[in-house]
């Protein structure tokens, strides 16, 4: 009876110790420890109107951009973004959740006041550093090397001015130290945007800004787009820059592929990716229906009515259209709200996140956009422009989506009456 017992007690803690205790163990260790938050990649692209981009009806000659045509697929394209009309004061609404009027940056290359309270700080004062941030691309804020971490960005690499006379050989300034890159342009901001990315231990926020397609018009490297074996003399260029234009967005559509490619299934998926533009096309390519008077640097459709695009972690609206008013000051508090600060509307920036996964979501009445001699307001329905010389502008851009008659050549209806006076009031309720 004792051999018994202890035969049954040996047995037992033989089955445990060898049986039970190696299986949690090995359990826990390979157990993945999944991410809180989401990453976030905002992606501006330079001088892109929606003529050029696939799923925008406007133009007649699209790029080549499948990675972008897939974000389109799993997410949302809206249709009413408003930016400004070039790309200074665009890129310092998103930094600040403010318009132009309010932090003195309203033309190409006003400074922003290093005072303001940046987005990533905005992040990273309501979560307790919660996350790695960087600004990879175009900067164009100010002169200043140091500015972008000065304003509360982890890491900065890119170019410090709007444009770059030569996208193969072009000045380099990464955390305040300068060189010069050798590398295109959009392929070495991808290089640096991916191995910063490798480099993070916790969520991160990354906005890579790239130059491409912004002039100088070039041809791309031949791997990286459609349009073939072109001339790269001045003089075929300056004849037809359409296919030049193009060969640079098709570039960046590739290069924003690889860097989305870079990361792992679950760093993939625990992403969310906003694609915008800063301001629309340059004159010299614009598309019908718009012209060279309503493009780049003017307060028109062309101008200033953006691309944009969001999928990825979060977004449960997969290819559909929103047509909700949105300002480019707007992705403050939604890029803020992704991150889960709890604001959503905080300077001149009224969160969309909702809409990410409900259209019913609270949405804007009037989106705002200015220039220094001009500013334009519009609702759903109409749409005001009033210059400095004092000649107004009304439109109705359900009926007149580009902007083609002028109401006020007319006489009013009382429904265009009444929203020219609340438009007028909405302005000037921003203004004074």
């Amino acid at each position: 009876m004792k051999h018994f017992s202890f035969s049954y007690i040996l047995l037992c803690v033989l089955f445990f110790n060898c049986s039970s205790s190696p299986t949690i163990t090995e359990e826990i260790i390979e157990e993945p420890i999944l991410p809180t938050k989401p990453n976030i990649l905002l992606i501006i692209a330079d001088d892109i109107s929606k003529d050029v981009v696939p799923n925008y009806t406007e133009g007649i000659v699209k790029a080549n951009m499948p990675t972008l045509s897939s974000l389109q697929t799993t997410g949302i394209t809206f249709d009413n973004t408003w930016s400004y009309a070039v790309c200074t004061p665009t890129r310092a609404s998103i930094f600040t959740g403010k318009y132009g009027i309010i932090t003195g940056v309203i033309k190409v290359d006003d400074p922003i006041s290093t005072s303001e309270t940046s987005l990533q700080q905005h992040i990273n004062n309501n979560l307790n550093d919660a996350y790695a941030t960087a600004i990879i691309g175009k900067w164009h804020l100010s002169r200043t090397a140091t500015d972008p971490i000065t304003m509360g960005v982890d890491y900065y690499a890119g170019i410090l001015t709007g444009g770059i006379g030569n996208y193969y050989s072009w000045p380099l300034v990464e955390n305040g130290v300068s060189s010069t890159s050798t590398e295109y342009a959009t392929s070495k901001l991808t290089n640096l945007a991916i191995n910063w990315m490798a480099a993070q231990s916790k969520p991160w926020f990354l906005w890579v800004a790239y130059n491409a397609p912004h002039t100088p018009f070039h041809l791309a490297p031949e791997h990286l787009h459609n349009q073939g074996s072109l001339p790269t003399d001045d003089a075929s260029i300056n004849a037809n820059p359409l296919p030049y234009y193009i060969s640079a967005i098709e570039a960046l559509d590739s290069e924003m592929g690889r860097l989305l490619n870079s990361m792992t299934t679950e760093e993939r998926e625990n992403t969310i990716v906003i694609f915008v533009g800063d301001n629309g096309g340059p004159n010299r390519v614009i598309q019908t229906p718009y012209s060279r008077t309503t493009a780049k640097g003017s307060l028109y459709q062309g101008g200033i009515n953006v691309p944009m695009v969001v999928s990825g972690a979060g977004v449960n609206r997969m290819g559909v259209r929103e047509t909700a008013l949105i300002n480019t000051t707007d992705l403050y508090t939604t890029i803020g709200n992704i991150a889960g600060v709890n604001i959503t509307d905080l300077n001149n920036s009224q969160s969309f996140y909702g809409l990410l996964t409900n259209e019913n979501s609270t949405k804007r009445d009037f989106v705002y956009s200015e220039k220094e001699d001009a500013y334009t307001v519009r609702n759903a329905t109409y749409k005001y422009i009033k210059f400095d010389d004092g000649s107004e502008e009304l439109y109705h851009l359900i009926n007149d989506a580009y902007e083609k008659d002028n109401l006020l050549e007319t006489t009013l209806s009382i429904d265009a009456e009444n929203a020219k006076v609340a438009l007028i009031a909405e302005a000037d309720r921003i203004r004074n």
